[in-house]
């Protein structure tokens, strides 16, 4: 009983998304295309150079919220493919023309167009075949209740049956209850479909894929350079300013107390207590830093307990939900702990959320987290943000972060990093 209730539950779910997924894709796939189309045949006029990059920019975010609903709701995994566009583009003319030619130059423009196409057609169909299995049934048995009695001088037909009468209407109802139970079997499974068509025309090829990993993997690894560089730089600076710094005092006062110990007992009391003092200081400092470069609770207990950790700290409630049979390498989960942490920490400056969802599971070889707030919304990634650096951080180990955050909240941030647990 439970096992169909929860069936029918999943299949009405899916009713509600398909029928989401049916207006994004006539409407919005539909309108995008069109303005891709013209922006691109008015490049010659000079009216394009302006307008490309600003349309091809939303059928990038149009496409990367169909991969955050795919990974969402279906569990399909669609590949962000997109070339980053160097950061030194100038500005004016010369610089649209110049972001113009590069967002052309890149194959996945050409795959999302492409999938505008397949998206407001074929992608439109399947997702309101899979609203229409849970709902047009409701209409098989208003008609049974009476409803045909309105149609009574013109035949009504409800699919292929003719309703006129009491009898037609009972054989509607049981026409609706056949499509009820065929959207019970089926419109979870159309959904999915849905999400496999669009990673059909957005994925790319094999070659294509293997090419942008070493791309991404060579820019990755310039960063990781670079952040471990910087980062040495910085527990230096905390060691030379702080720990440092204060066991030099102490050895000092150490020297004084020497010096009076016989002469000034009193005096050298307090210099003793300062010297306690500075050395409890020195020990909170290295333990602080220490913290921030591997936090003992994540050495000893693994991620999931880490990030409990994070949770009881935060100024919000947070609640965290982990699904993990085992533990991933020590820099997987130092990297996927420090992500957390941010992402934490961008939340309880920027959200004005007052409840904060963690979740952690680890499913066909991938570590997936989503954080979900139910802030004002409004986060992005980009030059300056926070968001910017947990990218770089997870595209060490070949992961990706998708970002779902519309004016009004919720925001829902995840990541993905390709693992096993042992």
């Amino acid at each position: 009983m439970n096992a169909t209730r929860g069936r029918v539950r999943g299949a009405l779910l899916a009713a509600g998304r398909g029928l989401l997924l049916s207006v994004a894709s006539l409407a919005g796939s539909l309108t995008l295309f069109v303005l891709t189309v013209l922006s691109i045949a008015f490049i010659l006029l000079g009216i394009g150079l302006v307008t490309t990059p600003w349309v091809l920019t939303t059928v990038r975010r149009h496409a990367n919220q169909r991969r955050l609903l795919a990974i969402t709701w279906s569990d399909v995994r669609i590949p962000v493919p997109y070339r980053p566009l160097p950061k030194d583009v100038r500005g004016g003319f010369t610089g649209q023309v110049e972001r113009t030619t590069l967002m052309l130059k890149d194959p996945a423009t050409w795959r999302d167009i492409q999938w505008l196409m397949v998206d407001m057609t074929a992608g439109y169909v399947v997702a309101t075949l899979a609203a229409a299995l849970m709902i047009y049934p409701v209409e098989g048995f208003v008609l049974a209740a009476g409803l045909w009695r309105v149609y009574t001088d013109d035949r009504y037909w409800y699919a292929f049956v003719p309703v006129d009468s009491q009898a037609s209407g009972l054989a509607a109802a049981a026409l609706g209850v056949a499509l009820f139970a065929a959207g019970v079997l089926l419109s979870e499974r159309l959904l999915r479909a849905h999400f496999v068509l669009a990673r059909s025309v957005l994925a790319p090829t094999h070659e294509q894929e293997l090419a942008l990993r070493i791309d991404r993997l060579t820019e990755t690894r310039h960063e990781a350079v670079d952040t471990a560089a910087s980062e040495l730089r910085r527990i230096e600076r905390d060691l030379h300013d702080g720990a440092q710094a204060r066991l030099v005092a102490m050895g000092m006062n150490l020297g004084t107390i020497e010096a009076l110990i016989e002469k000034d007992p009193a005096q050298a009391k307090k210099l003793v207590a300062m010297a306690r003092a500075s050395s409890a200081e020195a020990l909170t400092e290295l333990r602080d830093l220490v913290q921030g470069i591997h936090p003992p609770v994540l050495a000893e207990r693994g991620l999931g307990d880490a990030v409990r950790a994070l949770a009881l700290r935060m100024p919000i409630p947070s609640e965290v939900d982990v699904e993990l049979d085992g533990r991933a390498e020590a820099p997987v989960e130092s990297a996927a702990y420090f992500a957390v942490s941010e992402v934490l920490t961008n939340a309880a400056k920027h959200s004005g959320a007052d409840r904060i969802w963690v979740d952690l599971n680890h499913v066909d070889g991938m570590l997936r987290i989503s954080v979900t707030d139910n802030g004002k919304g409004g986060a992005a990634t980009g030059k300056g943000s926070g968001l910017s650096g947990i990218e770089r951080r997870l595209g060490t180990f070949d992961g990706i972060m998708a970002v779902s955050s519309p004016a009004g909240g919720p925001t829902m941030v995840t990541m993905e990093i390709p693992c096993e647990l042992s």
